[in-house]
């Protein structure tokens, strides 16, 4: 009897097997590693910037580059996993991660430290829609829910985690320790994964279209690369970029509608004929595009607005994150007694609230205010991320889940990138335009007010959004896993 077999025998029964336990464990720990380390990087880009000497524009695309690479990997990940083994599917994940890690760490320049980010990216790709598959094929329906739980956490509280990890990490050590203290942990994981991650399915031999997988490239690198380049002197490479990935985008959303037709889409689009997907995934959109926004904007108007050190920077953003992780199992609860717009509409206000904080930063702002802003802003969205997950796929056919997982993903990172983007053009625009004679430190503070207030008139966007949102009805059981 496979391991899969024996998580179906077990519905009845309120514990998993012993194995299944142990498989689980070791993916969400493998999973919590490769996200966390999406943003631990943001608390060191000070350093590295003067470490490397590049600007702002040119430091962001280490985050933003990193998101970009996951959004063109992610849809790809459904052709690998129905190619490979999962326990081969696992160590491509793993080795791609810690190989990335490695040149990260080796990194003699700022192209061998975006190249070893975007290594790392093709491993964080592959690692969470594995999680996934796999809790589908271990977890007996009737316990999803609690599993589903904890992997909220992971994917809302890792982000968040990540600069308090770096800010302790840089208080006693260069910038690179971020990478060479992930790298052995990284390690372990994959010669433990080795031993205990067995294959649960059997390889097609599937066919990869490939047109659709450059388009993606095309499309999406086009425009968050336009977005960047927003305010520059350089308008041609802008105007380029954005029509590139304009013609681009449009070119993969015809071939999808194409594909579909024999059901060989790589992103299979007619999840977006469902009302309620297509609303959370535009809500979702812009709550991944605030999150990283800010998760970037914080530590460095913290490091170079009010001065504070890494370990200071780091402990500040600490009960915020710490708050929307212990949160995700709660709400997931909440979710179940009193369905989503108790949650949706309460979260977007304070969303809006924390926006509305922030956009009195200053020099003279003392820090138990932004203490508060982040904290709030850290419970609006955990009240909104977990609720969105569950309604996004919910909302969809058993057939279209394995896509609809796809979208979700890319759309997270895509968002998550152009919010980068647009947020760090803002702020930097808005403060090379200050009078001659400005202090650095206003300027900057000028900046991110204005930055904030773009993102709080986007944010309204949001909160009309979720006032269209409900609890999708029941799907059947023994759905098909992408």
């Amino acid at each position: 009897m496979t391991l899969a077999d024996q998580a179906q025998t077990a519905t009845g029964s309120d514990r998993l097997p012993a194995q299944s336990v142990r498989v689980l464990a070791v993916l969400l720990v493998g999973a919590f590693v490769v996200i966390l380390n999406e943003t631990a990087l943001n608390v060191a880009l000070s350093r590295i910037m003067v470490d490397l000497a590049i600007d702002e524009r040119t430091a962001q695309w280490l985050t933003t580059g990193f998101m970009l690479t996951m959004a063109v990997v992610i849809p790809v990940t459904g052709w690998v996993m129905e190619r490979l083994p999962t326990r081969a599917v696992f160590t491509l994940a793993m080795s791609l991660f810690s190989v990335g890690t490695l040149i990260a760490a080796l990194g003699w320049g700022f192209p061998s430290l975006l190249a070893g980010r975007l290594v790392q990216a093709s491993g964080t790709a592959i690692m969470m829609p594995l999680l996934m598959t796999t809790v589908m094929e271990l977890v007996p329906s009737g316990q999803r829910g609690r599993v589903m739980g904890t992997i909220s956490l992971v994917i809302s509280a890792a982000p968040a985690i990540g600069p308090t990890m770096s800010g302790v990490i840089l208080q006693f050590l260069p910038w690179r320790f971020v990478f060479v203290l992930v790298l052995p942990i990284a390690l372990t994981i994959l010669i433990i994964g080795l031993r205990q991650v067995p294959d649960l399915n059997e390889p097609v031999p599937v066919k990869l279209d490939a047109i659709s997988v450059p388009l993606t490239a095309l499309g999406f690198g086009g425009l968050v690369y336009g977005l960047s380049q927003v305010g520059s002197p350089n308008t041609t490479a802008m105007e380029i970029a954005l029509g590139a990935g304009v013609v681009g985008l449009g070119l993969f959303i015809w071939r999808q509608l194409v594909l579909q037709r024999t059901d060989s889409a790589l992103l299979d689009l007619r999840t977006f004929t469902h009302p309620i997907f297509a609303t959370t995934i535009a809500v979702m959109a812009i709550a991944m595009a605030v999150l990283f926004g800010t998760i970037i904007a914080l530590p460095l108007l913290l490091q170079q607005v009010l001065h504070a050190e890494p370990l200071y920077v780091g402990l500040l953003l600490l009960p915020g994150a710490l708050l929307m992780g212990l949160l995700g199992p709660v709400v997931g609860r909440l979710y179940d007694r009193v369905g989503p717009r108790w949650l949706l509409v309460p979260g977007s206000v304070a969303v809006l609230a924390a926006l509305g904080l922030f956009t009195q930063v200053s020099p003279l702002l003392p820090w138990w205010e932004l203490l508060t802003a982040h904290m709030l802003l850290s419970l609006g969205l955990a009240f909104l991320f977990t609720p969105l997950f569950t309604i996004s796929l919910g909302s969809l056919p058993p057939h279209l889940y394995g896509h609809g997982s796809a979208v979700v993903g890319t759309v997270q990172q895509v968002a998550g990138a152009a919010g980068t983007a647009l947020f760090v053009t803002v702020m930097s625009t808005v403060a090379a335009a200050q009078p001659a004679g400005t202090v650095a430190e206003f300027a900057l503070a000028t900046g991110a007010r204005t930055a904030f207030l773009v993102v709080g008139g986007l944010w309204l966007l949001a909160i009309v959004g979720v006032t269209f949102l409900r609890k999708p009805e029941e799907a059947p059981v023994g759905a098909p896993v992408h």
